[in-house]
């Protein structure tokens, strides 16, 4: 889920940003610190989206820098348990998809990928042995969070699922005919031509 969160930090501004006006200096500097910042609390930030109050500076003896109270907004994406994201497949490996949801990463596994016995090709793609369903690298899909963990700050996991029902790439939302059912039809239509 995407939030916009209110901020109030001391923001460091060096010396060599003094000849900058105040707001322009705090603001880059904010940027600099907050900008794909990741905590539990905050989940991912994605930009600095306005600052508001900023109060008198403060130098600090022995740092020489100002330090400046400031309040600010940031555009965050929290990742929520269950909630629906859109991606883009980025990669396919043995074990799983990995699905590129803007500014962060979540993981498919392939237990996950869709309602089948799925088996993974050389050619980077995962394919469904009843339905004939494939996943390949560029494909835009809809997943569920269903695991988030923030044990590693520096890469957080996102665990997602395909398997229900609406989920994963768009035409896996079209009715198909099995891939049992058209080689059967196949077959039949074989058997007829060799029969006339």
């Amino acid at each position: 889920m995407f939030y916009t969160v209110k901020v109030r930090d001391h923001i460091r501004v060096p010396p060599s940003m003094f000849h900058l006006m105040k707001r322009e200096a705090v603001l880059e500097n904010i940027k600099t610190t907050y900008e794909n910042y990741i905590s539990k609390e905050l989940g991912f930030v994605v930009n600095v989206v306005d600052v508001g109050e900023i109060k008198e500076g403060v130098i600090v003896p022995g740092d020489g820098a100002g330090y400046y109270e400031t309040e600010f907004e940031l555009l965050t994406f929290k990742p929520e348990l269950n909630e629906l994201v859109f991606g883009k497949v980025r990669d396919i490996t043995d074990f799983g998809a990995f699905l590129d949801m803007g500014g962060t990463e979540g993981m498919v596994h392939i237990s996950q990928s869709m309602e089948d016995f799925v088996s993974f090709s050389k050619e980077k793609v995962l394919q469904g042995k009843k339905t004939g369903y494939s996943l390949k690298v560029g494909d835009k899909c809809k997943a569920r969070i269903i695991a988030v963990s923030y044990k590693d700050m520096n890469n957080p996991k996102i665990g997602l699922s395909m398997r229900q029902e609406g989920l994963g790439k768009q035409e896996w939302s079209e009715p198909q005919e099995p891939v049992k059912a058209e080689k059967e039809e196949k077959k039949a239509g074989k058997e007829k031509k060799s029969k006339e």
